[in-house]
């Protein structure tokens, strides 16, 4: 009996042998498929020592603050000497506590990870080293079917030696945290404490390196924007895990774990403080990179190649310009909304997307929804008609601010918000209404007429073009006299720029358009001169540039220069040579007369109101029916300039409260406030013009002169004044009338 079960033992143990040799010849054979390539190439170690993560290209302020980002993978990469070394010990903590032992593979973990999947069916995953995960993050992971978990698992082995071969264990960490996703479509450390702390990973404290670290077991389960108490949950693990490696002192990590979670969220994806801009200039950089192609053969990608692009943009007067905006938009709104009330615009708005719309029933429905408040992003239950209406009836606004020695592009706002309404304003077409005549008058003094030259100041019929009959603004008229030329322009007065239209000739004007890359005019009415023509903000700041800029005007620019990851330099913006426009003299007199809009015409408010100390110069415009508001104002160094409106021209103000001086003015109103109170700001950009006392001479030119016999005595006896000419002068407009008039001006003393 004993030798019956002695040889059943041995049979037993011989075929039990026979299988152990047959799983691991199988094993054997299956690594060997898989180390052949017949569940696909393996990377050599060349192509491993060739490992470079896709990297985020960054755009930088000219104050050198991150305003942008392009990528395929939103990742910016970090080196060896930025990662802190609380966050390595973090990570190796709770990912692999042996990772400076293994040699890429952990034999324990990996028989944990076989037996589970393969004898028990739990294909959960698991045991992977950093290596490992770092091999999965860089290449991904096929499918195989049953055989799936197994074949990625020892290609991941085999590739984790290798790659273990070719860099250092530090190296491997800093791959690791390079590659590594953390959610919100967000890759590497770098690019994580941006978002969630608002710094750099060098910066992060041991608490904040905990969270990122213990959010990689489930981004969105841990994610500490999104679930707090999970995070905070999860960050305690790890510092307990930490002192459990003796990476933290107990006394250490105890206190840390009672810290509470403090966030900074910064998501410029969805909160650029530089949207529009950002945008302008993805489009200006592949421009450039296409250009290097052609010119060099080197390809670069703006997605993939972590580029850094530096550009003109100030950050604090793009904050000064954004605040300018929400502040004003947000009163003038609730004005728009009570005249739109008061005429049931909305009702008629409604009536006709009734009698046109297919689905207007179905658009009635309520649902939650978010929109766009000048208060910020509101949730409300609303149809989609309402939302419709939100925005069909919401004032927009653009500011665009520029140095007109360089064209450099200081602040840029398109609209209200780049997410939800990306169409940029600036870049849109509009009717530039008064804000043209500046272009006319300064086209009639290259010509030889002077600032003191009388205009006609009558209402006329003009039967060749229709039978059109121009008013001025306030629908006043002096038949009896003519206006002097700057007084016209200081108070952007129709029928004296008409007359001035005439005088000058279409041509000389359509010409000067064409130096200033205006659109091509294919209609010379006389209506152009008083601004029917559709221009953009972008064209209306640049040409403003040629009188802030001594008549030479420059193309406007948004980028400095791009460089590759690691600084060397792509391109270089080289300074273009101006274009001169107007002489030197013309554009002086020009900025003289606009200087008076500031002191005394259409754009007084700036020191009445909003007491607006600097010396510049400005115009307004005010489109039909206050469908559109202007303001532009300039310094020899900055052209600040805004429109504002509705998306379509059917939506506006029915009262004056739609004027270029009240609807544009005060937003330029406040750049100019905050840039007068920093000092620094103020030094550089509020720069007097420096003008002679003669380029002032035509303020003693009366604004009025009486036209027939009264008109020939008072230029008879007119007395040439011998002072000093006064750059700022009362308003003139009240007529000298009767003996009293004649008698004044008959005795009057020179001073």
């Amino acid at each position: 009996m004993q030798v019956y079960h002695l040889r059943l033992f041995k049979r037993l143990l011989k075929y039990f042998a026979m299988l152990i040799s047959a799983v691991l010849l199988m094993a054997l054979l299956f690594f060997l498929s898989v180390y052949a390539g017949i569940f696909g190439a393996l990377p050599d170690k060349a192509e491993l020592a060739e490992i470079r993560n896709e990297e985020a290209s960054l755009v930088y302020s000219a104050d050198n603050i991150i305003i942008g980002k392009f990528f395929a993978e939103n990742r910016t990469n970090i080196s060896l000497d930025e990662i802190p070394e609380h966050l390595k010990y973090a990570l190796i903590a709770t990912e692999d506590k042996r990772f400076f032992t293994h040699r890429g593979y952990d034999l324990k973990s990996y028989f944990r990870v076989f037996f589970k999947s393969i004898l028990f069916g739990n294909n959960k995953g698991g045991g992977s080293t950093i290596t490992q995960q770092l091999i999965k993050n860089l290449y991904g992971r096929s499918h195989f079917g049953f055989l799936t978990t197994p074949v990625n698992k020892v290609r991941e082995i085999i590739i984790a030696v290798r790659l273990e071969k070719v860099y250092t264990k530090e190296e491997i960490i800093l791959l690791y945290l390079n590659s590594v996703p953390f959610g919100e479509d967000v890759y590497g450390v770098e690019t994580a404490a941006r978002r969630f702390f608002n710094k750099s990973a060098s910066e992060l404290q041991t608490e904040e390196s905990a969270v990122l670290i213990g959010s990689l077991k489930a981004s969105t389960h841990f994610n500490p924007k999104r679930n707090p108490e999970n995070a905070i949950s999860r960050r305690n693990l790890v510092l307990r895990l930490m002192e459990d490696q003796q990476f933290l002192l107990p006394e250490v990590a105890d206190s840390l774990r009672k810290l509470p979670l403090t966030l900074d969220y910064a998501n410029i994806s969805l909160s650029s403080p530089a949207g529009y801009f950002v945008y302008q200039v993805k489009m200006k950089a592949l421009e450039l990179l296409e250009e290097l192609r052609i010119n060099t053969g080197k390809e670069y990608s703006l997605n993939k190649d972590g580029l850094r692009v530096y550009t003109t943009l100030d950050m604090k007067i793009q904050g000064m310009a954004d605040s300018a905006v929400k502040t004003h938009m947000k009163q003038m709104q609730k004005l728009l909304d009570k005249e739109l009330d008061s005429r049931k615009f909305k009702k008629q708005w409604y009536d006709k997307q009734r009698s046109q719309s297919a689905t207007f029933e179905q658009d009635k429905q309520k649902r939650d929804m978010e929109v766009f408040e000048w208060d910020g992003f509101q949730s409300k239950n609303i149809s989609r008609l309402d939302s419709l209406w939100h925005y069909y009836s919401m004032l927009n606004a653009a500011v665009l601010v520029t140095n007109p020695k360089n064209g450099a592009v200081i602040s840029w706002i398109g609209g209200n918000n780049f997410r939800t309404l990306p169409f940029d304003m600036v870049k849109s077409h509009r009717q530039i209404a008064s804000a043209f005549k500046p272009f006319v008058y300064a086209t009639a003094l290259e010509s030889g007429v002077e600032p003191c030259e009388y205009l006609e100041n009558e209402v006329k019929s003009y039967p060749q073009y229709e039978g059109w009959e121009p008013k001025n603004a306030d629908h006043t008229s002096t038949p009896d006299s003519s206006v002097a030329l700057w007084f016209a322009l200081a108070h952007s007065m129709n029928l004296p720029t008409i007359d001035l239209f005439f005088r000058t000739g279409s041509e000389n004007i359509i010409n000067t358009c064409n130096k200033l890359d205006f659109p091509n005019i294919v209609d010379d009415a006389p209506s152009i001169a008083i601004g029917t023509l559709d221009l953009s903000l972008f064209e209306i700041v640049r040409a403003y540039g040629a009188f802030a800029n001594q008549g030479n005007v420059n193309d406007l620019v948004m980028i400095k220069k791009i460089t590759d990851a690691q600084g060397n330099l792509l391109y270089v913006n080289k300074s273009a040579e101006s274009v001169e426009v107007f002489s030197k003299e013309t554009s002086q007199q020009v900025t003289a007369i606009l200087q008076q809009v500031i002191n005394q015409g259409t754009g007084s408010k700036m020191r009445g109101q909003y007491g607006i100390r600097s010396e510049i110069a400005g115009k307004t415009g005010t489109a039909q029916n206050y469908s559109d508001a202007w303001f532009i104002a300039y310094t020899p160094d900055l052209v600040v300039g805004t429109w504002v409106g509705a998306r379509t021209p059917d939506v506006h103000f029915f009262s004056s409260k739609g004027a270029g001086s009240s609807l544009a003015l005060p937003i330029v109103a406040q750049v100019f406030s905050g840039i007068e109170k920093d000092a620094g700001l103020n030094r550089r950009y509020l720069t007097p013009f420096g003008f002679s006392d003669e380029v002032y001479a035509f303020l003693q030119c009366d604004p009025y002169r009486q036209k027939g016999i009264k008109g020939f005595f008072e230029r008879l006896f007119e007395v040439q004044p011998d002072q000093k000419p006064q750059r700022q002068v009362k308003d003139k407009r009240e007529q000298k009338s009767g003996e009293d008039s004649f008698f004044k001006r008959l005795f009057k003393k020179k001073k």
